[in-house]
């Protein structure tokens, strides 16, 4: 199991904030604006060049960042250290982006890393906390579970271009 923080920016409705929740549950450690990743910690990042893929089971622990999606570009520009990676594509249950592709919310983000590195018990258990959370993996079950089972960064990314294609044509 691998330790989960989240870092509020306090951008949102917070009545709304997914990542309050998982604080407040004991399923995530609150952490300051000021706090710096370590190498074994994986920011989710959804502008990362690296794409999350088997090789970073290894990792310790999870940094989800919640913060508008208007705002963030320029808080994911700030310095704070880790392996920073984004999600392949997954569509969100989320009641305020509901089937939007990439705009998952902080709870989603988790659940979906820790469904693609194997913990797919632990991520069920943090989908459960929002009566809308099981319908995220069932919009999603396909293209998770081949996530899952890559066993390369290329994999994920060729698998991410097969279940969304038209989010890549050019």
């Amino acid at each position: 199991m691998m330790g989960v923080f989240a870092l509020e920016m306090g951008q949102d409705d917070p009545t709304k904030c997914t990542a309050r929740k998982m604080i407040h549950m004991d399923m995530a450690k609150g952490v300051g604006r000021k706090f710096h990743a370590s190498d074994s910690t994986i920011v989710l990042n959804p502008y990362a060049h690296r794409v999350l893929s088997a090789p970073d089971r290894e990792a310790k622990a999870v940094l989800t960042v919640d913060c508008s999606w208007n705002q963030a570009q320029e808080v994911f520009f700030r310095r704070l250290g880790g392996k920073h990676r984004r999600l392949p594509t997954l569509l969100a249950a989320n009641p305020t982006n509901y089937a939007k592709p990439g705009m998952l919310s902080s709870v989603e983000a988790v659940a979906a890393t820790m469904y693609i590195l194997g913990e797919v018990e632990e991520a069920e258990s943090y989908l459960a906390i929002y009566k809308w959370g099981p319908t995220f993996e069932t919009l999603n079950k396909d293209p998770l579970e081949s996530y899952r089972q890559c066993k390369t960064e290329g994999k994920v990314i060729q698998e991410e271009r097969e279940y969304f294609p038209a989010l890549f044509a050019r």
